[in-house]
């Protein structure tokens, strides 16, 4: 490990840098290696990563496995366009989710967001329709067409309201099984079924909308809905595909096939920028020429290196792995609750304490990190979603760093 003046690239990194989600000068952590589940930096302290990076490096930094993967692919090609052109890694990837999930058609992009533009402009082509069904609380990306089906109130993307097309949001989907919920599900969708492209949805488990957890009602009642009126449905499984959930796919928990799936992060381990949104051959043979080509479409590295780490994910117990840190989350965080707390909850391999008031980024930041601990908050939202390899031991660290957090909420 070389050394790293961590004073020069803090310094560097102020004066050039532009952080996501921060103003152009951000308060930042050199890292200078990341090993297992540990994040060193620069000044020397390790740091367990309560974050898989994003919810990416679920297989934890630096594994072996990923590693030859990488270096392999480098010594016959890091990458070639993928218009007029093919290669064996990107054919093998396509083959293995076109079997993990049922969908039959793979196009391979470089990032989520871009994964659910090319579902949205799929769904355009198909109906020849343009406005989409939602509910609030969920999150789709940054980029225009999927900002504008993120929550337009709530969420972190209402700067632009003026500027994003108007789409039909269902309210908020419930925790448990109600009725009256599907009942007004049902109404609103029949008031619009003639316009609508695709209703498109994260299943489960609305991310970084707010961490919230639904009943799978919900997407047994959209499935049912979008047959009835010919109506594409779209499940945005980018941050719940994978195991997150205790299911290999979101989707799974209500027992449905979608119409059209975007996945990602995980999908590399967390190694490289590549997602992907797959479909139904009946949706492809409608299309036809899709009007989309990213420039790194079906890299090379990208593509070895996530055949590997979907092999990896499917040679490991994980299943096994994701109901343990389940029942480590559960048993950790009950001693988050008190004042200033709203809520506690617990799905698959996240954890979430809810507060009543917005949290200090920065400060809760300080006070984890004294403690071991990497976490990124945000909002109202104390959150883990840690690599499946933690430990028991280095898992009750991470809960009892944010259980113990919970305590500032009451200090002046």
């Amino acid at each position: 490990m070389a050394d790293v003046d961590a004073d020069e690239i803090r310094k560097l990194d102020q004066a050039h840098v532009w952080h996501p989600y921060a103003p152009p000068v951000a308060e930042t952590h050199p890292v200078v290696r990341a090993e297992g589940v540990r994040l060193t930096l620069a000044d020397g302290r390790e740091l367990i990563d309560g974050m898989a990076s994003w919810w990416a490096a679920i297989h934890g930094y630096n594994h072996p496995r990923l590693n030859a993967a990488v270096r392999d692919q480098l010594d016959d090609m890091a990458h070639v366009m993928f218009g007029g052109l093919t290669h064996e890694p990107a054919v093998r990837l396509a083959r293995t989710l076109s079997e993990l999930t049922g969908l039959d058609r793979v196009f391979l992009a470089d990032s989520g967001s871009v994964a659910v533009e090319v579902a949205i402009k799929i769904a355009i082509q198909h109906s020849g329709r343009s406005r989409l069904f939602t509910v609030r609380g969920g999150y789709h990306g940054d980029t225009f067409a999927t900002m504008a089906v993120c929550d337009p109130v709530n969420g972190m993307h209402h700067l632009f309201t003026g500027a994003l097309p108007r789409h039909v949001f269902a309210p908020l989907p419930p925790a448990a099984y109600d009725p009256d919920y599907l009942d007004e599900l049902t109404t609103l969708f029949h008031r619009h079924a003639d316009e609508l492209a695709a209703v498109i949805v994260e299943p489960i488990v609305q991310g970084a909308g707010g961490m919230r957890f639904y009943h799978p009602s919900v997407l047994t009642r959209l499935r049912e809905l979008t047959r009835e009126h010919g109506v594409l449905l779209i499940a945005d499984e980018i941050a719940t595909g994978f195991g997150r959930t205790g299911e290999m796919f979101g989707c799974d928990h209500a027992g449905i096939r979608p119409d059209i799936m975007c996945l990602g992060k995980a999908m590399t381990g967390g190694y490289m920028t590549m997602a992907a949104t797959l479909c139904t051959a009946e949706v492809a043979e409608r299309v036809g020429v899709l009007m989309h080509g990213p420039t790194f479409m079906g890299n090379p590295l990208a593509a070895a290196t996530a055949n590997a780490s979907l092999g990896l994910l499917l040679d490991r117990p994980w299943r096994e792995e994701v109901k343990r840190i389940e029942a480590g989350l559960r048993a950790g965080l009950e001693d988050a609750w008190r004042p200033g707390v709203r809520d506690v909850r617990v799905l698959g391999a996240i954890g979430v304490i809810e507060t009543v008031d917005p949290v200090d980024v920065t400060k809760v930041q300080d006070f984890v990190m004294r403690r071991g601990v990497w976490l990124r908050p945000f909002g109202r939202l104390i959150y883990a979603m840690p690599p499946y390899a933690i430990s028991d031991e280095d898992l009750a660290q991470v809960t009892g760093a944010m259980s113990a957090v919970t305590r500032l909420l009451t200090r002046p």
